[in-house]
């Protein structure tokens, strides 16, 4: 009887531990998906345009997995790797601590949790369990522990000097690659605005105040009431100015929208989604939503996947640029992939060229590309990062 019994519970232990080590794995190939359909071919006019870029990307949800973000993987869209490929000098990665179970864009409710099973089945500290703030916290420690592992080829970003100094790194060889945290939806906060400190000190710098459904800040596109700013999201946005952190409007409802844009004293950016021009899904911005982000002096980043651009096709990416650059003056103009955020897209960053391309099959000047492709994003981000006040001490 006790050699059965130590077999079962060695069987129980193997299959614990093989589903530890093939679960995420698992789970991510079947979310990151690149759907496989043909690509234009790359001209060298194209190519050499996109090897003279500085490329930034303000949303990706790659800090979520289990892999390390300084090898090149075999599923999903993103690491180091690959963005040296596709020539990017910045990347924005995006803490993503909470996803209602049967998410949709149309109304969630934050009772339900996917991404604790998915915290657990990673193995990640326990404290990450069942804290917010722990998992974004876990997020930031793991890009610095990337940057401090890789010989200098992966360099955290959290001021406007870090930026200079990354771009002039970018001008020799080998080139570095930068990357700055965001986050995804502010309740990580756990209502009190003491934890922005926390997050300010370990280095994010931009924030969207809502995800997929309704927080105590505001009101999402796809929450239950999808309300404005409650009085602690106002409190949180003159913080994040104040502080030097960058206001997204992604997610957020259109009352959320139109509160952030009346009170905002510095520019606001939409970090990844589309436009109702183009595409009309309930997340993409109206018209009237793109001028009041220009208004500020904001950006609009397009996103890759069908629900930002009704297509996962370059020619749907610069669409959806154009449509911004006409309404509004190219320089509101940015990428947003939304690269490993449970996305389906037609090429991963390392095939980054295919949007430069797009560009110039659409008309697009070469100061316009550089533009659309990073110069924008470079120019929003070195103010933005400048606290208005200086942060305690």
């Amino acid at each position: 009887m006790r050699r059965w019994l130590t077999a079962i519970l060695l069987v129980v232990a193997l299959a614990a531990i093989a589903f530890f080590l093939a679960a995420p794995g698992v789970i991510e190939r079947g979310t990151n998906q690149i759907d496989g359909k043909p690509l234009p071919t790359v001209s060298e006019r194209a190519k050499a345009l996109h090897a003279t870029l500085t490329i930034v990307d303000l949303h990706s949800d790659t800090l979520l997995w289990k892999r390390s973000i300084l090898d090149r993987a075999d599923r999903g869209h993103m690491d180091l790797p690959r963005l040296e490929d596709g020539n990017v000098a910045l990347q924005v990665l995006a803490s993503t601590t909470k996803s209602p179970k049967g998410q949709n864009y149309d109304a969630n409710s934050g009772d339900t949790d996917n991404i604790t099973s998915l915290v657990i089945a990673q193995l990640q500290p326990v404290r990450t369990w069942t804290s917010l703030l722990e998992r974004s916290l876990w997020h930031a420690t793991k890009l610095h522990r990337a940057a401090a592992a890789s010989d200098g080829k992966l360099r955290a970003v959290a001021t406007a000097a870090d930026l200079d100094a990354l771009l002039a790194a970018r001008r020799g060889k080998p080139l570095a690659t930068g990357a700055m945290l965001s986050i995804e939806g502010l309740h990580p906060l756990e209502g009190r605005l003491a934890n922005l400190d926390k997050l300010y000190a370990a280095g994010f710098r931009m924030a969207g105040l809502t995800h997929f459904f309704d927080n105590d800040l505001a009101g999402s596109m796809h929450g239950l009431k999808k309300g404005g700013l409650t009085p602690f999201g106002r409190q949180v946005v003159t913080a994040m100015e104040a502080k030097g952190m960058v206001v997204d409007i992604a997610h957020c409802s259109n009352a959320c929208v139109a509160d952030i844009l009346n009170m905002a004293r510095r520019p606001v950016v939409s970090s990844h989604g589309g436009v109702q021009a183009t595409c009309k899904v309930n997340r993409n911005l109206s018209d009237e939503q793109i001028r009041g982000v220009a208004a500020t002096g904001g950006l609009v980043g397009i996103g890759y996947w069908d629900a930002a651009i009704c297509d996962t096709s370059p020619a749907s990416i610069a669409k959806a640029m154009k449509h911004v650059r006409d309404l509004v003056g190219i320089q509101h103009v940015a990428l947003g992939s939304d690269y490993d955020g449970a996305t389906t897209v037609r090429f991963d960053t390392s095939k980054l060229a295919q949007v430069t391309q797009a560009l110039i099959d659409a008309g697009f000047s070469d100061d316009e590309i550089r533009a659309a492709m990073g110069g924008n994003a470079v120019r929003v981000l070195s103010a933005g990062l400048v606290p208005l006040t200086p942060p305690a001490p």
